[in-house]
């Protein structure tokens, strides 16, 4: 399934956890979510994630949520950014 584009919020969890050396498997354990739903997450699949899942993550990668996720901007009809 591809990622929903009515949307523009990206998630930079391969980032964070390439930068850390961190699996997504160990970031599974330590947030208690499952591996799962932490790909669905960083796979831009994720239709919702509750803030308890988002304050653990950015606590067990030691990053902001503006680190985590951005929202990329829609490029304007001449294909630029806007």
């Amino acid at each position: 399934m591809p990622p929903d584009t009515d949307h523009a919020v990206r998630c930079h969890l391969d980032d964070l956890l390439a930068a850390r050396g961190m699996t997504l498997a160990h970031l599974a354990e330590q947030v208690g979510v499952s591996v799962v739903n932490l790909s669905v997450l960083k796979n831009g699949r994720a239709r919702a994630i509750r803030f308890s899942t988002l304050t653990a993550v950015c606590r067990a990668l030691n990053c902001t949520v503006g680190e985590l996720l951005s929202l990329e901007e829609e490029p304007d009809t001449d294909g630029h950014a806007g």
